[in-house]
């Protein structure tokens, strides 16, 4: 038993939670992000951490990040100087794409940069068929040449992406075997080794993504974990983007997996919430300095896609629109608006007011920070309406301006729209509040769910200061604040388990289906994650295995992933997988077809390691008077009036809070409007239900 640390980057803030396992107690410090090198403000979070709270490196159990690096490459194109290598006449690949467009309004859309350009795309003369079959075999010898072109460019890693290597890679090997052992330190990416998998667009989109950004993460991991050692703390586990945890060497053998690390872990810590409190249905929304995320467990089930674009619009529905770069990786099924605190309000050409994306971040942040920022945001209108503290915030340590936030809004909002500065903000914050109630409604009405019956977990920065008029919008009938939660996506990372995703393209229809081969490809996935959770030292009575698939109708283009049972695969278990495939299918698109025939493409196995759970639970320490005073707050049922302001560590257990009230801690602040109540249960929660 010791003490567990998660780390979790945000736009603003870089977060550290602690959860001491034998007393049960959890503990946050936040400190700002430092976007010219991340690894310092992680260091020096984990040090602050380390110090507040008297925790020996040698008590420190686990430690776990969640980290940007691959994702801020991706969208600022800052990766490495990558090579590809195709089969002749596919090394367009990347730039053809698909025919999916942004907006087929836009004649003038540019479509995304292109990762490798053309003149680092190779290509050997090789041709392997659709049943795996070599149909123009490789030359060895072309392979000196191809070899000396890589040399001659000076690359930083190479991806190789042949047509058909799911189905047969041998000359996928044979070039990777070679190409290692004439670049010794240059990281080689097959296509084979990242995504066996059908689609040779979104293979290769995947394989290219992991060497662009594969050396700027082994570079970042590797320093950071030589500073955290020095320190005496246990190996790093890095956050994947489906919602487990892997150790440095499996994250730089796909970096592809540590895209929306963050992200995932604010939804695994809401899960955890929702099983602690008995509640199996939440809405999971996150609000934090940048973006706004929002996500749906239905009966406990956290749901997950591998219809996902990083840098694109593909972020914001199911599907795929041709503005980012595809990764076919598990990536927990999230709806992410550029609306965070640090958002910036402007008017745009119309004289429309707009919010974000464009956002201060951490440096120079809002202007109430006093640190240079000179653009009003949405933490700036937070604090002119009075829903945040107007002279400091985070405990006393960050001193708030208040009257340079209203000088900021009042010139550059109110003025060009002839209102007054009060208004100006509450049109704000009208207008973020829309933009993430539309995240909300994606994950639950688009998904087929009725909002109506899940809870909102909310938490972040400022995910409580907004979540009670988002759950009016879609009428979710109550609002859970989780303890900390300014801290919580963080305290996520110590709450989930070690996981990996394998996947095999077995193209055929379920009625016809070789029993047979289907064991075979699942035995060998089996094994390989067998081998990896036992290199990673996972006990064999918490290992887990689960299965599932990607099925379709046989007109159809694309999949749904659908579970699938363990034990013996027989025709009973396929009939059972198909019926399991046609009820999702009428929950996401309103209707199914029972007649029609089912196809099977790939099949899925999730590996995860099971970890000590946390409780995250924090008993009230409430007694006496907790009413900290009285501030003017702007809402729109009642305009600006004296409003009570509460101190949450001092709120007694059972007690009912009657809106509108103000309750503040040091890492978050909760709104409470007009027409909601707040109850504070013994677990710390607070449950806001409207009166």
């Amino acid at each position: 038993m010791g003490w567990r640390i998660g780390v979790d980057i945000g736009g603003t803030f870089t977060d550290v939670a602690l959860v001491d396992d034998q007393a049960g107690r959890i503990e946050v410090v936040k400190v700002p992000t430092t976007p010219a090198d991340f690894g310092d403000g992680v260091v020096t979070a984990v040090r602050r951490a380390l110090d507040t709270y008297k925790v020996s490196p040698r008590d420190v159990t686990l430690l776990s990040h969640a980290t940007t690096v691959v994702t801020n490459a991706l969208l600022e194109e800052t990766g490495a100087r990558t090579a590809l290598i195709a089969t002749k006449g596919f090394r367009d690949v990347l730039e053809l794409r698909r025919s999916a467009r942004g907006d087929l309004y836009d004649l003038f859309q540019d479509p995304p940069a292109v990762l490798v350009p053309r003149h680092r795309r190779l290509e050997v003369n090789e041709r392997i068929d659709a049943q795996g079959q070599v149909v123009v075999p490789l030359d060895p010898a072309e392979l000196v040449g191809m070899i000396a072109r890589v040399k001659a460019l000076k690359v930083d890693s190479v991806a190789v992406s042949l047509l058909y290597s799911f189905l047969n890679d041998s000359h996928e090997k044979l070039i990777g075997e070679r190409l290692r052992g004439a670049l010794p330190g240059v990281p080689v990416y097959l296509s084979s080794e990242v995504l066996p998998e059908i689609r040779e667009f979104e293979r290769a989109s995947t394989t290219a993504v992991c060497a662009y950004v594969g050396p700027l993460l082994k570079s970042y991991l590797e320093r950071l974990q030589t500073v955290l050692s020095q320190l005496g703390l246990p190996p790093l586990l890095v956050m994947g983007s489906s919602g487990g945890v892997f150790d440095v060497a499996q994250g730089l053998k796909m970096p592809a997996m540590a895209v929306e690390s963050g992200p995932a872990a604010g939804v695994i810590a809401a899960g955890l919430a929702g099983r602690q409190l008995g509640r199996p249905n939440i809405i999971s929304f996150d609000m934090g300095g940048t973006t706004a995320k929002a996500s749906l467990i239905a009966n406990g089930e956290i749901a997950t896609t591998a219809e996902y674009e990083v840098g694109g619009s593909g972020n914001l529905n199911r599907w795929l629109h041709g503005t980012g770069h595809p990764i076919r990786v598990p990536v927990i099924d999230l709806a992410e608006v550029s609306a965070g605190g640090g958002s910036i309000a402007w008017i745009d050409s119309a004289g429309g007011l707009r919010v974000g994306p464009r956002s201060a971040g951490a440096a120079p942040g809002p202007v109430c920070y006093g640190r240079g920022g000179t653009s009003p945001t949405v933490t700036d209108a937070d604090v002119v309406l009075g829903y945040l503290d107007r002279t400091a915030l985070l405990g006393g340590a960050l001193p708030i301006d208040a009257k340079a936030a209203a000088a900021a809004i009042g010139k550059q909002i109110g003025e060009p729209l002839g209102q007054t500065a009060i208004e100006a903000a509450a049109g704000i914050i009208a207008v973020v509040n829309n933009g993430m109630a539309e995240a909300l409604r994606i994950v639950s009405v688009e998904r087929g769910h009725d909002p109506r019956e899940f809870s909102l977990v909310a938490f972040g920065g400022a995910g409580p200061v907004h979540a009670a008029r988002l759950a009016e919008e879609l009428d979710i009938p109550e609002v859970v604040i989780p303890p900390i939660p300014g801290g919580f996506s963080a305290l996520g990372l110590i709450a989930t388990d070690l996981r990996r995703d394998y996947v095999r393209t077995l193209y055929t229809g379920l009625a016809e289906a070789d029993l047979g081969r289907l064991t075979g490809v699942f035995s060998r996935m089996e094994s390989d994650a067998r081998l990896m959770l036992a290199e990673a030292k996972v006990p064999e009575d918490r290992r887990e295995l689960t299965r599932s698939a990607d099925v379709r109708y046989s007109r159809q283009a694309y999949e749904l992933t659908v579970p699938m049972a363990a034990g013996p695969i027989t025709r009973a278990s396929l009939d059972a997988l198909a019926q399991t495939f046609h009820d999702r299918h009428r929950q996401t698109y309103g209707h199914d077809s029972p007649g029609e025939a089912v196809h099977l493409v790939n099949v899925r196995l999730t590996a995860t390691g099971r970890l000590d759970r946390v409780n995250i639970a924090q008993a009230s320490k409430g007694g006496g008077d907790a009413t900290k005073g009285r501030r003017d707050v702007w809402f729109s049922e009642t305009g600006m009036q004296p409003c009570p302001i509460m101190a949450r560590e001092r709120l007694a257990v059972g007690g009912e809070l009657v809106g509108p009230v103000i309750v503040e801690a040091a890492d978050s602040t909760i709104v409470v409007p007009p027409g909601w109540r707040a109850r504070v249960d013994a677990g710390g929660f607070i449950v806001l239900a409207r009166r």
